[in-house]
C-alpha cells in the first residue's frame, strides 16, 4: 500500500521507506545508451547489475512535502504562501489552480561517496555506472512522488499536474530558494548553498499544480510510467512503473 500524503497538507510532511524501483533503461541513458536503439553489451549489464544491488543497499529514499494555497496568478507567475514564482508559460500549461504543492526527494549521501570512493579506487567502470544508478534512482523516486500525489488528490477531485523543477523548461534556478522556503530540506537532510545547488548531489526538488480544473492533458510521460491501475485522467497505457 502507498503511504498516506495530504496533498493540500500545510506543514512539511515526511515520507521514507518508499518503494523505489530504478529503471534500467534510464540508468543506462545515463551512460549514453538511447532506450530502444543502443543495446548494452553483457559486460555492461553485468556492471549494471552489480552498480544495482550496491545502489540499492546504500540508498535512502525521502520525501518531504508541503502544499500552500494560491492568492493569485498570471500568465507567467504564481503567487502562493507568501511566495512570487515566476514561471514562464505556467498560466497556460497548468490552467487555473486552488494551490500549489512544494517537495523535495532525495536518495541520501552515502551512495554519492561510495561512487568518489570507487573513482579514487580506479575502478572506473563501476564508479561511473553507480552513479547513474543514483540519478536515475532519484529521477525514479521523484516520479514516484508525483503519482502519490495524483492518488491524493483523486478522493477530493482534485487534478495534480505533473511536475516541474528550477532549471527546467525555463524556470529560472535561483527560484529553488523560493521553493525551499515553501519546503524546508531540513526534515531530510537537504541543503541548499548560495549558487542554488543543492546537497546530497542526487536530490531533485519539485514543484505540482493542484485544482479541481489544474490541466493535465497535455502530458503524457507520467501517465507512462504511473503505477496506479484506476486513474480517471489517465492519458496513456503504463509499460513499465517506478513503484516496486
Amino acid at each position: 500500500m502507498p503511504p498516506d500524503l495530504d496533498v493540500l497538507g500545510p506543514e512539511p510532511a515526511v515520507l521514507d521507506r518508499l518503494p523505489l524501483r530504478i529503471d534500467r533503461d534510464e540508468a543506462l541513458r545515463y551512460q549514453g545508451y538511447k532506450p530502444g536503439i543502443d543495446r548494452p553489451s553483457a559486460k555492461v549489464v553485468e556492471i549494471f547489475e552489480e552498480a544495482l544491488v550496491l545502489g540499492e543497499s546504500l540508498m535512502a529514499p525521502r520525501l518531504v512535502y508541503r502544499a500552500a494555497p494560491v492568492t493569485a496568478q498570471g500568465p507567467g507567475w504564481i503567487e502562493a504562501g507568501g511566495e512570487h514564482l515566476s514561471i514562464p508559460s505556467i498560466g497556460r500549461l497548468w490552467g487555473r489552480l486552488q494551490a500549489i504543492g512544494a517537495g523535495i526527494c532525495t536518495v541520501g549521501e552515502p551512495i554519492e561517496l561510495r561512487a568518489r570512493a570507487l573513482f579514487e579506487a580506479r575502478e572506473l567502470p563501476l564508479a561511473v555506472m553507480l552513479d547513474s544508478v543514483g540519478s536515475a534512482a532519484v529521477e525514479s523516486l521523484a516520479e514516484y512522488a508525483n503519482d502519490l500525489l495524483c492518488q491524493a488528490g483523486l478522493p477530493a477531485g482534485l487534478r495534480v499536474t505533473n511536475r516541474i523543477s528550477p532549471g527546467y523548461a525555463g524556470w529560472d534556478t535561483a527560484e529553488q530558494r523560493a521553493l525551499f522556503r515553501l519546503c524546508p530540506g531540513e526534515p531530510i537532510d537537504v541543503s541548499l548553498n548560495a549558487a542554488c545547488v543543492m546537497t546530497p548531489a542526487k536530490t531533485i526538488s519539485l514543484l505540482v499544480g493542484i485544482g479541481p480544473q489544474a490541466s493535465v492533458d497535455h502530458y503524457f510521460s507520467q501517465c507512462r510510467r504511473c503505477w496506479m491501475k484506476d486513474c480517471s485522467y489517465r492519458r496513456a497505457p503504463a509499460p513499465t512503473t517506478v513503484h516496486r
